[in-house]
């Protein structure tokens, strides 16, 4: 059975027009239950997670800045979101729901959470819409519990998981692959252990035809015992922070490849949504809904 990961925190009230879309995370659910792609027993409600995990991949100071509300202006600044307790209690959630995808997806193959891939979180900091690091904090669970020995982070968001390599620069055990807009947000890139830059308004044939080459050398070299995939929709050629040039088409193109080649090889598989920021909500919330719609297609 496909488990989702959703709780009604996911969706945080931010400021009359902040450029964040948290409508979102109401409306993939709703679509999916609506026509019938998913059903209340796919979902499951995380609770929040226990601090030791967030501070096996966070320093213990910046945690307790951020759960005692005293970040910085400038480093509320940077995260993009006014700091308040149900911010931090909404990241925890998050957190622990890609531990649970990640548990599950080794039950059934392939689990999901609506929210998450939070790549911008650093060790110290977070930046650009992330505090905590879900994909990194969940990986470490994973080793830390003996699950999983060689993790792959297939990070396909348009912005480069900069939070995400330089948590991992020094792990051997995690394989971090990043494919994002080489001008894009950050400018300053991280070091991740394999990184591929794209030019702004690439299209679906050649972007697919990279992925295509790219993702099966990634697993035959590496042999990943669990891959992570972060599954932002801001690479659609609608978005307005994506600068690439990909149809809808081409995103579910996209997500297909991903998780044939996941059940192909039968490496289990946690998905992380991602970002998405096209001007209609429709766009990013069907492109979204598309990824869920394959993984009960090829896993179930």
């Amino acid at each position: 059975m496909l488990k989702i990961a959703w709780s009604s925190i996911y969706r945080h009230p931010l400021p009359e027009g902040h450029r964040f879309p948290m409508l979102k995370y109401d409306l993939i659910p709703e679509q999916l239950l609506y026509e019938g792609s998913a059903s209340s027993e796919n979902f499951f409600s995380p609770s929040p997670i226990e601090e030791k995990y967030i501070t096996n991949t966070h320093l213990a100071s910046y945690w307790d800045k951020l759960k005692n509300l005293v970040l910085s202006p400038s480093e509320i600044r940077k995260t993009g979101f006014p700091l308040s307790k149900s911010l931090v209690e909404r990241e925890i959630i998050i957190a622990q729901g890609t531990v649970e995808c990640a548990l599950y997806a080794q039950k059934y193959g392939v689990a999901m959470n609506v929210a998450g891939g939070t790549h911008h979180a650093f060790t110290d900091r977070g930046e650009g819409f992330c505090l905590l690091n879900d994909v990194a904090i969940a990986s470490n669970y994973l080793i830390e519990n003996n699950l999983a020995k060689r993790i792959l982070i297939v990070d396909l968001d348009v912005h480069q998981g900069n939070g995400t390599a330089e948590i991992f620069r020094n792990t051997p055990k995690v394989f971090t692959f990043s494919m994002h807009g080489e001008k894009n947000y950050p400018l300053q890139k991280e070091q991740s252990d394999l990184d591929v830059p794209l030019p702004d308004k690439i299209t679906d044939e050649p972007y697919l035809k990279i992925l295509q080459n790219t993702l099966p050398q990634i697993i035959d070299k590496h042999q990943p015992e669990f891959i992570f995939y972060i599954a932002g929709v801001d690479v659609l050629h609608t978005d307005k922070l994506g600068r690439l040039g990909l149809s809808l088409e081409g995103c579910k193109t996209r997500d297909r490849l991903v998780l044939e080649t996941c059940k192909r090889n039968q490496i289990p598989l946690a998905i992380s949504m991602g970002g998405g920021y096209s001007e209609r909500i429709a766009d990013i919330v069907e492109a979204h809904c598309n990824t869920f719609r394959l993984a009960q297609e090829i896993f179930f």
